[in-house]
């Protein structure tokens, strides 16, 4: 069903949310004996791409990382869970927030998971023939969805800022 527009009818953000785990093993150790940064940028996007992919109700590709924040690290034999949502969508592309926590397997306690890493990516909806195709409205269901909706609008202010001046610069040398 789609609305009068022709985008696809909106969907609360809670639809878009979801949740991978998996537990850090040997293979995903760097020279240093924590997990190397690129296992957790991979496992970042993949659970952004469940997100982005369950709200578009089709494909949709990775456009770019906005920011990665490596908090703590993590190390073999950890339980990382890593939650993702949709923040903010425009016509076709989408906004998607992931937080990494880690339960330590050698801290047997009651305390929280530890927050590992958060991060912010942009994804664009394709069809079949890899153009991009309108996308479901995101519409935040509590206050703190709301704040993340401005949020993201300030980011895409920011990169769209940023790509037009580095444009302009390119076009003067």
């Amino acid at each position: 069903m789609t609305e009068h527009t022709g985008r696809p009818t909106s969907r609360p953000t809670s639809y878009s949310r979801v949740t991978l785990s998996r537990i850090m093993t040997a293979v995903d150790v760097n020279l240093y004996g924590t997990v190397h940064g690129g296992v957790i940028m991979k496992f970042v996007d993949d659970v952004a791409g469940a997100a982005a992919a369950r709200h578009s109700g089709g494909i949709a590709v990775t456009a770019s990382i906005d920011e990665i924040v490596f908090v703590e690290p993590l190390r073999v034999g950890d339980l990382v869970h890593a939650f993702a949502q949709v923040n903010w969508t425009g016509t076709t592309s989408m906004e998607v927030g992931v937080r990494v926590e880690a339960e330590r397997w050698d801290e047997v306690s009651e305390s929280a998971p530890v927050v590992v890493a958060t991060a912010y990516l942009v994804f664009v909806a394709v069809d079949a023939e890899g153009k991009p195709r309108p996308l479901p409205a995101v519409v935040p269901d509590s206050p703190q969805d709301e704040g993340r909706w401005r949020e993201a609008e300030i980011r895409r202010e920011h990169r769209l800022a940023r790509r037009d001046a580095i444009q302009r610069h390119r076009s003067v040398t």
